[in-house]
């Protein structure tokens, strides 16, 4: 464990994903609670709503009509953050001037998908079948070799694409343009500013590298050149399945634990426990173990507070184009970034000191590792099924 001391004192420890700093204060989980409470998550959903614009044969936002579609979809957003074709853009001002230093803009392309992970509107990762969650896992690869660079070495690795059909405006569901990188991601639940509560996710693709993965490549160039030739996450996840304080589940492939650096209360990083570029380079065994061990993250959430359990999750990888070097440094892992704190209705912010200074959590992460080993085992909303159905065959 930790010192016995980091327990009881605020301090600081450091992310060596984005070289930067967490303020730590432990001892301020002691204080009495009277700050705003969230409603519990809905739990009762139809398995099919009519409404739902992700429900198969139902019509969408822009008036294209849903497949009957038996496991994933795959459709461009109706409202996407970035567009495909547009005006180029370029600076009039000089060289030099003030305009120039401060008023900075590139023009950003890209293409915006949704992927549905079931056909019930009723489900969350949490609930479906690992084979389910394989699909997804295939659907996401599908779509991340379909777009990448024919000069990226991770080519000769690809499989060959099978995308679904695609009908109306899903007819551009396959790149027209080479985009830099391909954001996969789901918000779950209303606190993260969810609109629909039918199981899905998004992937953005852009021709820029996004801030967040820019600092984390950069990160790993600098370990890999300092280190040998390592890579930064393998050798952390050896370190933490050493330690075993801050692991959640393990299996043959990939390692889930609370980061020592962790800012949200609950935060957990999925790793690949050998150096995988991106999902292009998982064998189908090790496709099974990250359904596997993105079905406990997901379960052993839910358990915590008994509640479905929001959060924000996020796959990152090598980017689609990128040179020998940046495609050899990138690392796969998921981040998983739930708010909740106290229950399932207290929730953290990121506000004052976190906003004008540097982020801070009051759990450590080990007590917070400890609270989600011990919340594994059957779904709770199964167990209440189960005891209803017993109540009622009585």
């Amino acid at each position: 464990m930790p010192e016995p001391i980091l327990n009881d004192i605020s301090h600081r420890r450091y992310n060596p994903l984005r070289g930067s700093w967490v303020l730590v204060s432990p001892h301020r989980t002691k204080r009495p609670w009277q700050g705003q409470e969230e409603a519990a998550t809905e739990t009762t959903l139809p398995v099919y709503d009519p409404s739902c614009y992700l429900c198969p044969g139902n019509k969408r936002a822009a008036g294209d009509v849903n497949p009957q579609y038996e496991s994933t979809l795959v459709f461009v957003n109706d409202y996407s953050a970035v567009k495909e074709v547009q005006p180029d853009y370029e600076s009039a001002d000089t060289d030099g001037s003030l305009s120039s230093l401060f008023l900075q803009a590139e023009s950003v392309t890209g293409k915006c998908y949704v992927v549905t992970f079931s056909p019930s509107h009723n489900l969350t990762l949490a609930d479906i079948t690992l084979s389910a969650i394989l699909l997804v896992i295939k659907t996401w690869t599908d779509l991340y070799n379909a777009h990448l660079s024919p000069s990226s070495p991770l080519v000769s690795a690809a499989a060959p694409t099978a995308l679904p059909p695609s009908t109306g405006r899903d007819r551009t569901i396959r790149p027209n343009a080479q985009y830099r990188y391909m954001q996969i991601f789901e918000n779950k639940g209303a606190a993260m500013g969810c609109s629909n509560p039918h199981p899905h996710g998004q992937i953005w693709t852009t021709t820029s590298l996004p801030e967040e993965p820019a600092i984390e490549l950069e990160q790993f160039k600098k370990y890999h050149r300092e280190q040998g030739g390592c890579h930064m996450l393998e050798d952390y996840a050896k370190l933490e399945i050493e330690k075993a304080e801050r692991v959640v589940y393990q299996n043959r492939g990939f390692v889930a634990l609370c980061p020592w650096w962790a800012t949200w209360p609950f935060e957990i990083l999925i790793i690949a426990r050998q150096h995988r570029r991106a999902l292009t380079d998982l064998l189908f065994e090790e496709k099974e173990q990250l359904a596997e061990i993105m079905a406990e993250v997901t379960r052993r959430y839910d358990n915590l507070f008994e509640t479905q359990f929001p959060y924000s999750m996020g796959l990152h990888q090598a980017p689609l184009e990128g040179s020998e070097l940046e495609i050899e440094c990138s690392y796969f892992h998921i981040h998983f970034y739930p708010p909740l704190l106290r229950s399932a209705t207290v929730r953290k912010f990121l506000v004052g000191y976190e906003m004008m200074a540097e982020p801070q959590r009051d759990i450590t992460p080990e007590q917070a590792a400890e609270r989600l080993r011990g919340s594994g085992g059957v779904l709770y909303r199964k167990k209440m099924e189960e005891q209803h159905n017993n109540r009622y065959s009585e």
